[in-house]
């Protein structure tokens, strides 16, 4: 295995210390996917610059300069706070012919912009939610073809930012009052899409032409009160002390094999094809008590942090951690950009 300089773009303030002694757990949550891939990397071999980066890319410009790596592994999900802005970066980074990590541009842009996504798995023909989309500050009509329950979320954040169970709306009336919450705090569109009850299933896809997935994980609610949406809301995600409380997890959903398990796997790599998808992402579906499967949405270089989700499932896959950030570092070195085809 060859020995690499490799750039790791983060947000200003995420840059890892080089070791965990001496560090309170509760200080961790803000760079610990950042500390997991850095500290692999190196114990990989591999030479290291974490770089924070918020809104200038002069100092991406001068590392690729003076540090000249031979490939740039892109944390970054943000940029000048705008979550749509990350494709910017990856353009910057082909337009400075510089291999990465992660998805590319187009696959950023597509599937960040969720009800442009929508559209495209729709002319696909892969189900999807119903959906429209309330533009910032023009009046809301509902229409006919959407019932209730609705689902009403950001158009473009992600991470579940501003999901709550006041986002399941019964009618019109909470409506109104949730598209007029979604656009104070974001300022941005929302988007209203048919609710579906029943399983909440994230797929891990790995890969540029030739395509694996992962085996599919569930998010258990564990104990919720019954009255309760099973709903991936900012607590159910990130407050642990309430996923304690409740007895929330998520693990492999073993009983999605055979004929089902062959189904799901097929609607992920139809995704990734249909939004111009690249190195790693995560299909996030909803499996309904019919047992129909409803993508829901489709992420670009997801959390990384070691023991989550998409690290967990690729290790029940017979990938351990160190192998998948390898393979990620060797999937962004064979990746055909556009400059390398001309």
């Amino acid at each position: 295995m060859s020995k690499l300089r490799v750039l790791v773009l983060v947000r200003t303030g995420h840059v890892p210390p080089l070791t965990l002694e001496g560090i309170p757990e509760k200080e961790l949550d803000a760079w610990k996917a950042e500390f997991d891939v850095c500290d692999t990397l190196r114990l990989l071999g591999h030479e290291v610059l974490p770089l924070g980066v918020y809104d200038d890319l002069s100092p991406i410009r001068n590392a690729l300069t003076e540090f000249k790596p031979h490939i740039t592994f892109m944390l970054l999900e943000e940029f000048h706070g705008v979550v749509t802005y990350d494709f910017a970066v990856i353009s910057y980074l082909e337009l400075m012919q510089q291999p990465y990590t992660g998805c590319n541009p187009r696959g950023l842009l597509l599937s960040k912009d969720k009800a442009l996504s929508k559209k495209i798995l729709t002319y696909h023909r892969i189900q999807t939610p119903r959906f429209t989309v309330f533009p910032f500050g023009r009046t809301i009509h509902r229409p006919k073809k959407l019932e209730f329950p609705l689902f009403v979320k950001s158009v473009s954040e992600d991470a579940s930012f501003g999901i709550s169970q006041a986002s399941i709306v019964q009618n019109d009336e909470q409506l109104l009052e949730r598209v007029a919450f979604v656009h104070e705090h974001t300022r941005d569109d929302a988007m209203v899409e048919q609710y579906i009850e029943g399983r909440e299933i994230y797929v891990g896809v790995i890969g540029n032409q030739r395509l694996q997935t992962f085996p599919p994980w569930e998010m258990d609610f564990g104990q919720m009160p019954a009255e309760t949406a099973r709903i991936a809301t900012s607590q159910v995600k990130w407050n642990r002390k309430y996923q304690e409380k409740h007895g929330i997890t998520t693990h492999e959903a073993v009983d999605l094999g055979g004929e089902m398990g062959e189904k799901i796997q097929k609607i992920c790599k139809r995704v990734y094809r249909a939004l111009n998808m690249s190195g790693y992402a995560r299909m996030d579906l909803r499996l309904s008590n019919s047992g129909e499967i409803h993508v829901l949405e489709a992420n670009a270089n997801p959390n990384l942090e070691y023991g989550e989700d998409f690290a967990e499932s690729a290790e029940t896959a017979g990938i351990e951690y160190s192998m998948l950030m390898q393979r990620i570092l060797n999937l962004g070195l064979r990746y055909k950009a556009a400059w390398m085809l001309g």
